[in-house]
């Protein structure tokens, strides 16, 4: 207080603020969808066609892939059997997605997916007549299985080649988030319901109700525009669907640092990092699940796709990233690290997190690679490239499995996981160091 002889400042009423202004509704709502997916492919009336008949058709598709391992093990009672259905699905995957993405770069895309799609509709309905009538038994199931993996080796590639021909290339990234967020969903959605429809409606309707849905995609295809192969230039060789046209995909490739190394660090994080084939033991030994499996078996299988999601319905911010190479780089050494965590953990909500933020990281980088394809590949070598590509994404896990069952034998599935977890981050860093082109990669701009 001031002394009582000195004078006192006389007293001035405060003045009232200006009111801070309210942040407009307008600009809230753009802050929102720039965290939130990015949509603007689907005001592309052909795109959104797509897309839309994918969400119904995605969750059929897991239904039969429910349907089929738990008909071929009621029919034995051997898991034994169901193992055969992995190289009944990967040998014509590998073989037929190889040439089906010669093939999509040689005739009319839209025309051959109605033909492959209406060959995966058909080959659900003989497994729906030989599951409800019994004919053939398990070794016609796996024929038609294997045929109808042939038929979706052929049909994915060819899907994945025609998006540029719809979209800008600034809008890639957004339309692969939205693709891969809705098959995530799908594999979450899929066998859930499938547990719930057996024992109501029986396990044969499964595979109905997947031709049904299929028709969705037939109408959104059917709607398409044409999609030819671009001319031939004057002079030069007509374009055929052979062997030599597969070996030049890989050429194509290996001449192309960007696209060899998006395969190859994604052939390191899968072939490395995928921990599934543990998850069964894991479940028990670690998280205390009963013999033969419970909860915890459960949210080890829906950590993954749950992360996927998650990151998928939040990446809006992708389309702003344009170091694209680093990027995918960051993503993959999270991936690794994130396996790792979860191999260190005796907590199963810990683990479920670590799983989870390696799916959303696996996502990031599936955008960012696939985006990379499409963009790089010239149109005449889109079908081969996407070719290659559904070999890696399907061929790495079934590597990992190879390797984590063994390992896990010896050293327990922990120090398995963790292995491979840092196998992953070492390696990817090794592979981008090598090729330094890959870092600097930027993504095309609006």
């Amino acid at each position: 207080m001031p002394a009582p002889d000195e004078p006192t400042e006389p007293h001035r009423p405060e003045q009232p603020t200006a009111p801070v202004a309210a942040d407009p509704p307008t600009r809230r709502l753009a802050r929102l969808r720039g965290v939130l997916a990015d949509t603007r492919p689907l005001a592309t009336p052909a795109y959104r066609r797509l897309w839309l008949a994918g969400v119904v058709t995605i969750i059929g598709a897991q239904l039969s892939v429910v349907a089929v391992p738990t008909q071929i093990y009621q029919l034995t009672g051997s898991s034994a059997w169901v193992g055969l259905t992995g190289l009944f699905g990967l040998v014509p995957l590998v073989v037929f997605g190889l040439w089906g993405g010669a093939i999509a770069d040689v005739v009319d895309r839209r025309t051959l997916l109605l033909i492959t799609g209406s060959g995966i509709a058909a080959s659900s309905l003989l497994l729906w007549v030989t599951s409800a009538t019994g004919v053939g038994g398990v070794w016609l199931i796996l024929v038609l299985f294997a045929a109808q993996s042939g038929l979706l080796a052929v049909n994915q590639p060819t899907r994945n080649a025609v998006i540029p021909r719809l979209l800008p290339a600034d809008q890639l990234p957004a339309a692969n988030a939205l693709n891969m967020t809705v098959a995530q969903i799908g594999a979450i959605a899929g066998p859930l319901l499938a547990g719930v429809l057996i024992p109501v409606i029986g396990l044969p309707m499964l595979y109905l109700l997947d031709a049904i849905a299929l028709l969705a995609t037939l109408w959104a295809t059917w709607r398409l525009p044409a999609v030819p192969p671009e001319p031939v230039p004057a002079g030069a060789a007509k374009r055929r669907a052979g062997l030599r046209e597969i070996t030049d995909g890989f050429r194509y490739a290996a001449a192309y640092p960007v696209l060899l190394v998006s395969f190859l660090i994604d052939i390191v994080a899968m072939a490395f990092g995928m921990p599934r084939i543990v998850f069964p033991e894991m479940s028990q030994t670690v998280f205390g699940d009963p013999p033969g499996g419970g909860p915890a078996l459960g949210l080890l299988f829906a950590a993954i796709p749950i992360g996927m999601v998650l990151a998928g319905l939040f990446s809006g911010w992708l389309q702003r990233v344009h170091r694209q190479g680093v990027a995918v780089t960051v993503a993959i050494c999270v991936w690794g690290v994130a396996i790792a965590l979860f191999g260190l953990t005796s907590s199963l909500w810990l683990a479920v997190v670590f799983l989870a933020v390696g799916g959303a990281a696996d996502l990031v980088s599936s955008v960012y690679r696939s985006s990379m394809l499409q963009t790089v590949a010239t149109d005449e070598m889109r079908g081969r490239m996407q070719g290659v590509f559904i070999v890696v994404v399907a061929g790495g896990p079934r590597v990992a499995d190879m390797w984590h069952g063994p390992a896990a034998a010896v050293a327990g599935p922990g120090p398995a996981v963790v292995a491979g977890g840092v196998a992953v981050v070492v390696l990817a860093l090794l592979v981008v160091r090598r090729y330094p082109v890959f870092w600097s990669y930027r993504g095309p701009t609006a």
